[in-house]
């Protein structure tokens, strides 16, 4: 396949080892010849590098099969997710999962890519709903709009919320960055 036809999500065999592209841009500089911008991650070992490509480089195509499958519940550092249609069980380890399960409660839904039958990576949906767990209480009568306070929600995760957000309210998350979006 032309290296100008990959898209995200798709699986690719480069210098030996096994990648995902995560990101593709196409920049045709002005004066400069055209080029591809794959961020692309190691299914081995998890690191996300960038490489460049001419657009009609031939790239070597991998099958990854992407399926529906529900978090059950973490396992150590590990977590295990079903599968759909067949309810097959998955255990997924720490080096596929990097920081997902921070996003994911039980029972929620996410697509994991299987390559012969591994678990390659988890995709998680644009943004998910997580109920506050721990805050600061906020300030009466302030009258600044834009004060954001730490707080930590239910799967352990991190982040900056409004002063008016407080414990126990559920809130929606972006999985991209991690930041508060909106009251669910």
């Amino acid at each position: 396949m032309k290296a100008i036809d990959m898209r995200p999500g798709q699986g690719m065999k480069y210098e030996g080892k096994l990648w995902v592209i995560t990101g593709y841009e196409f920049r045709n500089p002005g004066n400069l010849r055209s080029f591809v911008n794959l961020k692309i991650r190691d299914l081995q070992r998890g690191g996300i590098i960038e490489r460049r490509f001419q657009p009609s480089e031939d790239v070597e195509l991998i099958e990854i099969d992407r399926r529906p499958m529900e978090f059950l519940y973490p396992e150590g550092k590990d977590a295990v997710f079903m599968d759909s249609e067949n309810y097959e069980q998955y255990t997924i380890g720490e080096a596929v999962l990097g920081d997902t399960l921070l996003y994911l409660r039980p029972n929620a839904s996410a697509t994991v890519s299987l390559y012969e039958g591994r678990p390659i990576l988890v995709e998680l949906p644009p943004s998910v709903e997580l109920v506050v767990q721990e805050t600061t209480p906020s300030v009466k009568n302030a009258t600044v709009t834009n004060v954001m306070k730490d707080a930590t929600m239910e799967t352990g995760l991190k982040t900056r919320v409004p002063d008016f957000i407080g414990e126990g309210e559920t809130v929606r998350i972006s999985t991209a960055d991690g930041a508060y979006q909106s009251r669910a």
